[in-house]
């Protein structure tokens, strides 16, 4: 186990037994907006640091689904940005597709 990998949502380190427990119980989603019958943004707790490289740890991710910016992904550092950059996502998925 890599000490410093694992984060509860606060982004305090946890060890991966707790990781676990936390990802298999808890409700990760922090929202979701559906844009169209197509189209949809989530954003979720991950818990699991997806930095690969400096900064602080990345334990959110929101992602759109379908659409012109399918699978365009962003993540986070806390609950906070991740609720701001769902709303920034909301708002490029709503755009009009200019071809």
């Amino acid at each position: 186990m890599t000490p410093g990998r694992y984060y509860d949502p606060d982004g305090n380190p946890i060890d991966m037994h707790t990781w676990a427990d936390m990802f298999e119980h808890a409700d990760r989603q922090v929202a979701r907006t559906e844009i169209n019958e197509s189209t949809s943004v989530s954003t979720v707790y991950l818990g699991l640091d997806h930095q690969y490289g400096d900064g602080p740890p990345l334990i959110y991710e929101t992602m759109i689904f379908g659409g012109e910016h399918d699978e365009w992904c962003w993540r986070y550092p806390n609950r906070d940005a991740a609720l701001a950059g769902h709303d920034q996502a909301v708002a490029l998925a709503r755009e009009p597709v200019h071809r």
